[in-house]
């Protein structure tokens, strides 16, 4: 499965890219995450348990200390499994 999300608030300059990479590490999950142009930040998480996925959008909803999330917008869907680790990307 796929979560593809995008989180909005106080959310870039703030670690929150490397803190979703620490806790994609911890899960085992695949993906990446990126700033945008429009102040907020991308994220797609792949994972073979729906239960992992729904704890990192709980995760997203706060973010790491310092972070300010005022909404995500998210989507499931299927994962076509095109990644082996999680990355940051510009």
């Amino acid at each position: 499965m796929r979560l593809h999300a995008f989180i909005d608030g106080n959310v870039q300059g703030v670690g929150f890219r490397w803190s979703t990479q620490q806790q994609a590490e911890r899960l085992h999950v695949t993906g990446w995450v990126r700033n945008i142009a429009d102040g907020r930040v991308e994220v797609i998480i792949d994972s073979d348990k729906e239960e992992i996925l729904t704890r990192f959008l709980a995760w997203l909803r706060h973010g790491p200390r310092g972070a300010a999330v005022t909404g995500v917008d998210y989507e499931f869907s299927d994962a076509d499994e095109e990644f082996d680790r999680f990355s940051i990307v510009d």
